[in-house]
């Protein structure tokens, strides 16, 4: 994962624990306090909530142990497309231009421009160089791209 990723990641953590735990606890007290819990709608609201956080808060620790963090700008820039790198692409076709980061599979979201490692897209890039045309696979067809420039941001 990126540098960014993984502060995303440990920000989320933190608001988790900080912020949505103790919000959840207390509307667990509020409801139980409310009598019977058979058939009290916001105990089992607030259950299913902690629920979710508490699964979210274990997903969230368990991928930042596991993690492998690339800082991407301390790696020598050598024109290659690696993972992490911000890319500028021409579509050969139409002279549209398109910028992608590369990133993990967590910090994937097209519509900042970042697209998954494992995406067709990134494995088709990864390991070419600046001013090489790639045939990319996409859904409406094949799409040639020129790759104008690599940067490590």
């Amino acid at each position: 994962m990126t540098v960014k990723g993984e502060l995303a990641l440990r920000e989320e953590l933190q608001r988790l624990k900080t912020v949505d735990r103790p919000r959840i606890i207390q509307a667990i007290a509020d409801a139980r306090a409310h009598g019977d819990l058979k058939e009290n709608a916001e105990y089992h609201a607030a259950r299913e909530q902690q629920s979710f956080a508490e699964g979210r808060i274990q997903e969230i620790e368990s991928k930042l142990s596991m993690a492998q963090v690339i800082d991407v700008t301390k790696i020598e820039k050598t024109g290659k497309v690696i993972f992490g790198t911000t890319l500028r692409l021409i579509n050969v076709n139409t002279d549209e231009e398109v910028t992608y980061c590369i990133v993990g599979d967590d910090e994937a979201d097209i519509k900042s421009g970042k697209i998954s490692v494992s995406s067709p897209i990134a494995r088709a890039l990864v390991g070419k160089q600046e001013g090489d045309v790639v045939s990319i696979r996409v859904p409406s067809g094949i799409v040639e791209y020129e790759i104008d420039l690599v940067e490590h941001l």
